[in-house]
C-alpha cells in the first residue's frame, strides 16, 4: 500500500550473513518517509528505525537485512535517552513486534504533526526543488476538527477497519511488514461506530478477514467478510444492526448477504451513497475538510468547465457542480465500476455533471477536451503518471487542485506540473490519519506566467 520514496526503505535482496536479531546502540537522526527515523550502525550501515524519535539514543534490534544490504530495518527496543516528545504509548498493542497499524503512538500529538511536516518539506525539496515558502505553505500540519484531546486520549477516527483473523478465529491487526496477526480486544483509533459492533469479541473461524465500516453521515454500519477457501459464512450476530456482505473467492467481487449494499455518507450538504467498491475518506472530518480546502483554492465561478479525475463516488464533482450554475459543466472520470454507479446516482440531480468509467490515462485523451477552467485530481497513493500530468498542463486550467495522501508522489507530480508551466500557489496539510505516518495534502496550482 505504501508508495515509499527513494529516501525510504525499499525491498532489498539479502545476499550476505543475516543480521536479524542483532542489536546496536545508535544515535537517532531525522525522520524519514514511512514512519521511521534514520540512524547508522558503527559500521556505517543505514538503519531505518521504528518506535523511536529524532535525537534519541536507543538500542535498535535488526528486523530485516544482512551485512551486504544497502540499509537495515530495525525496532528501538530500549530507549536510553528519550526525546522530550516521547510519551508512553496509550495503546497496549503498539510497540516492537506488535500491531503495525500505528507508527507514532509513542509521540505527542503535536510532535506527530511536526514529524509529518518535516517529511513533507523534505519530499518537496528533494523531489520538486521547492521550499515551503515557494510552495505557499506555512509548514504546519493541521489537526482535524475534534482531534485535539486531553493527554493520554487517542482520536477514534478510523471509520473503516479491516481485521485479519488468526488461526484460532480471533480478530486482530497485522504486525508491521508481516502476515502475522496481533489479536486485539479493542483498537483505540477505531471510530465509535466500529467499536460498538463488537467484532473483536466474536469467533470468526473460517474467515480470512472481516472489514467493519461505519458511516459518518448516517447510522449505516456494514461488515464485509472474506472467507477462507471452502469455508461457510458464519451467522453474523453483532452488537448493533449491521449489513453483511461477502467477498467471492472466485472472482473477488463483493456480494450482499443481507441489508444494504452501501452506506450513506454526507459532505458539503449532500448525501453520498458509497458501495463496497467505492472510496470514501476514512476520517469522519476528512470529506468536509478536503472539500473546503479544494473549493477555497479553486474558487469556482458560474459557467466554469471542470474535470474531476479519480473522482470516486463524486465528492468533488458534486461540490463543483453545485457552484458553477446551469451553464457550467463537470466531467468526472473513475476506474471503479461500482464507484461510477454510485457517483452517477449521487449526482443525478446535477444535469451538467457527467461521469465516465475507465482509467484516467485512457479516458482523458479520448474525450477530445482541449481546454477547461478547473481541474481536481485525487489519485491513489502512487500519484498521477507523467503523461497524464503533461496532458492536464496542456488544458490551460485557471486553477488545479491536487489532493494527495502521499507526499512523495505529490512532490514528484508537482515537478512534472512545473515542467508543464504550472506553479504551486498554496499547499495545505491535514493530519487525517492520527497515530500513523500518513498525511493528506491539498496543493493549488496556477499557470506560472500568471502575475509574472
Amino acid at each position: 500500500m505504501q508508495n515509499e520514496s527513494t529516501s525510504s526503505p525499499a525491498e532489498d535482496s539479502q545476499t550476505g550473513d543475516s543480521l536479524i536479531g542483532e542489536e546496536y546502540e545508535v544515535e537517532v537522526g531525522p525522520v524519514a518517509h514511512g514512519g521511521h527515523c534514520i540512524a547508522r550502525t558503527s559500521e556505517g550501515q543505514v538503519l531505518f528505525v521504528r518506535h523511536t524519535l529524532p535525537g534519541e539514543k536507543v538500542i535498535a534490534r535488526i528486523t530485516d537485512g544482512d551485512k551486504d544490504s544497502r540499509f537495515l530495518r530495525a525496532d528501538a527496543v530500549t530507549i536510553i535517552e528519550p526525546s522530550k516528545d516521547r510519551v508512553e504509548a496509550p495503546c497496549p498493542y503498539a510497540g516492537p513486534g506488535k500491531c503495525g497499524g500505528c507508527d507514532w503512538q509513542h509521540a505527542k500529538p503535536g510532535a506527530q504533526r511536526r514529524l509529518k511536516g518535516e517529511v513533507i518539506a523534505e519530499q518537496l525539496q528533494r523531489l520538486a526543488g521547492l521550499t515551503p515558502e515557494e510552495a505557499g505553505w506555512d509548514g504546519t500540519v493541521m489537526p482535524a476538527e475534534g482531534d485535539k484531546l486531553p493527554k493520554g486520549e487517542v482520536p477514534a477516527w478510523r471509520t473503516r477497519v479491516q481485521y485479519a483473523i488468526d488461526e484460532n478465529g480471533r480478530a486482530g491487526l497485522r504486525k508491521h511488514r508481516s502476515h502475522d496477526v496481533e489479536p486485539v480486544e479493542h483498537c483505540m483509533i477505531a471510530a465509535p461506530g466500529v467499536s460498538e459492533l463488537g467484532v473483536e469479541k466474536r469467533d470468526w473461524t473460517g474467515m480470512a478477514s472481516v472489514e467493519a465500516i461505519t458511516a459518518t453521515g448516517s447510522n449505516d454500519r456494514q461488515v464485509i467478510l472474506t472467507p477462507k477457501p471452502g469455508a461457510r459464512l458464519p451467522l453474523v450476530e453483532l452488537d448493533k444492526p449491521v449489513s453483511v456482505l461477502r467477498v467471492d473467492e472466485r472472482d473477488g467481487g463483493v456480494h450482499r448477504v443481507h441489508g444494504r449494499g452501501f452506506v450513506r455518507e454526507r459532505a458539503d450538504d449532500r448525501t453520498y451513497r458509497v458501495g463496497s467498491g467505492g472510496f470514501w475518506q476514512v476520517h469522519p472530518q476528512a470529506a468536509n475538510t478536503l472539500v473546503r480546502a479544494v473549493m477555497q483554492g479553486l474558487l469556482p465561478r458560474k459557467n466554469d468547465t471542470a474535470l474531476d479525475l479519480y473522482c470516486g463516488v463524486g465528492l468533488f464533482a458534486g461540490a463543483i457542480g453545485q457552484r458553477i450554475g446551469e451553464k457550467g459543466a463537470v466531467l468526472g472520470i473513475e476506474s471503479g465500476k461500482r464507484a461510477v454507479e454510485d457517483a452517477r446516482h449521487n449526482l443525478q440531480d446535477l444535469d451538467r455533471v457527467r461521469i465516465e468509467h475507465g482509467k484516467v490515462e485512457q479516458i482523458l485523451p479520448r474525450t477530445g477536451i482541449t481546454e477547461c477552467d478547473l481541474i481536481v485530481l485525487d489519485p491513489p497513493r502512487a500519484g498521477a503518471d507523467k503523461q497524464t500530468v503533461k496532458h492536464l498542463a496542456g488544458l490551460g486550467a485557471r486553477r488545479i487542485a491536487y489532493v494527495a495522501c502521499d507526499p512523495a508522489a505529490l512532490a514528484r507530480d508537482l515537478a512534472y506540473f512545473r515542467e508543464g508551466g504550472y506553479k504551486v500557489r498554496t499547499l495545505r496539510a491535514f493530519d487525517l490519519f492520527p497515530m500513523t505516518h500518513h498525511v493528506e495534502c491539498v496543493a493549488i496550482l496556477e499557470p506560472a506566467a500568471k502575475g509574472s
